[in-house]
């Protein structure tokens, strides 16, 4: 695969990211989550859409426009691969990156649904970002193919532009068991200050195939979450076996 990255300007480029980000949310191509006129206008006004390719096949693509305070902060609002498996959501995170520093911000934000693990393991683990807010039901009712019937609690990811490494490998989760799971096991462990919380292994099949116990998931997880974040905790990891490190509780500054 020769992937490659780059900025999207023209009118064909981005009809064919609207499109791409159509399938990837299961919706009509005639009406898309994110319209090519509504793409046009973020980047006329400042913003940047970026589209990863093998060749001509479009395989990623991310949208980001510059946050709070607007000088130093960059949020990037959607961001999809067609596969995860080829580095392309990579590459279009850090061409997003070199973009944003260019232009002088210092950090990048975003959101993502806390249950999708392989989502959390990538921007925590991998791009070594923070999820430093809980959102609940922040989008209200959603009606594309992946998200309907649920609601749309999100995490706020804070991703450090200046010093993005991976971060280690989270060793397995310990100590006291706090909570169940709707499957019967352990949901949340506390080990000394941090304390533990597992996803499920696959929110996108539980949803399509059981949506009430997905739902059930979705509340579960969130009492865990809400209550950490409330104690000033961040999520700072994610194992391969579907559990968040929500570390220590941090001191507010005076």
């Amino acid at each position: 695969m020769a992937l490659t990255t780059r900025t999207v300007h023209d009118v064909p480029g981005i009809a064919s990211v609207a499109d791409f980000f159509s399938d990837v949310w299961q919706t009509p191509r005639a009406t898309p989550p994110y319209p090519a006129e509504v793409l046009h206008s973020l980047v006329h006004a400042g913003g940047a859409v970026h589209a990863a390719y093998d060749g001509e096949e479009l395989l990623g693509a991310a949208v980001a426009v510059f946050g709070e305070p607007a000088a130093r902060d960059v949020y990037s609002f959607v961001a999809a691969a067609r596969t995860s498996d080829r580095g392309i959501g990579y590459a279009v995170k850090q061409a997003q990156r070199t973009w944003a520093l260019e232009r002088g911000a210092r950090t990048m934000r975003w959101t993502f649904d806390p249950l999708v693990g392989r989502n959390a393991r990538f921007n925590l683990t991998k791009l070594g970002g923070a999820a430093t807010e809980y959102l609940v039901d922040f989008y209200g009712p959603m009606a594309d193919g992946v998200n309907d019937g649920d609601e749309s609690d999100r995490l706020t990811v804070t991703w450090d532009l200046t010093a993005a490494e991976p971060r280690p490998e989270p060793p397995a989760p310990a100590g006291d068991v706090v909570a169940a799971a709707p499957d019967g096991d352990p949901l949340a462990r506390t080990d000394g200050d941090t304390v533990w919380c597992r996803v499920p292994a696959d929110i996108v099949k539980l949803r399509a195939a059981d949506p009430e116990l997905a739902l059930r998931w979705r509340y579960a997880v969130r009492d865990v979450c809400t209550a950490a974040f409330a104690e000033g905790r961040t999520a700072t990891g994610m194992s391969r076996d579907g559990w968040y490190v929500l570390g220590p509780v941090q001191e507010k500054q005076a």
